[in-house]
């Protein structure tokens, strides 16, 4: 018993309570910071896990654009996504399946090389055609390539289109800088 007296009476408490204090703070700092780390790890491993099931679905659904036309008329689709598409959509191609004009419409905001080869395969090839189509009609083309296309929105693209159709460039620059991947 006396050595507990001794002990509570005789011992550097201050001493003690200094290098204590600081080294709970450094712990609870570091633990911190460790579970800060733990977080973003996770968050990019979610996002590897997104890319990666972007991937595998980017190759199964191979987009291909060998479409023919034979003299009855019936489309004969090469081997790829296209023909599931434009079977799922109901479009056949033309006889002259390559247009005689052709627009670049990347220049609308929110699409991309893909997304043109999507539209091109459905027979949409200048900013007339996209403008007279439905935001639906463009919603199943995206629907129907995959997952990987499913997440845009094509909203204002037809308000696009029918800006560079009418030659309004100056209007559609403007309103392009207000736009975000296409949206408002």
């Amino acid at each position: 018993m006396e050595f507990f007296k001794c002990w509570l009476t005789d011992f550097p408490w201050g001493v003690f309570l200094g290098c204590l204090l600081p080294l709970l703070l450094l712990w609870w700092w570091l633990s911190r910071e460790i579970n800060r780390w733990k977080n973003h790890a996770a968050e990019l491993q979610d996002r590897i896990n997104f890319l990666e099931g972007e991937l595998d679905a980017c190759r199964k659904s191979k987009v291909s654009t060998n479409v023919s036309v034979d003299a009855g008329g019936s489309t004969a689709v090469g081997s790829g996504g296209a023909g599931i598409v434009a079977g799922a959509l109901g479009l056949t191609a033309a006889a002259g399946a390559a247009p005689t004009k052709k627009d670049d419409l990347k220049i609308v905001e929110g699409i991309g090389p893909k997304i043109e080869e999507l539209f091109n395969n459905a027979g949409i090839y200048t900013f007339a055609e996209l403008a007279d189509t439905s935001v639906e009609k463009m919603k199943s083309i995206l629907d129907a390539a995959g997952p990987r296309f499913q997440i845009h929105n094509p909203a204002t693209w037809a308000d696009q289109a029918a800006l560079a159709r009418d030659g309004k460039w100056d209007e559609l620059k403007k309103w392009q800088d207000e736009l975000y991947k296409g949206k408002a």
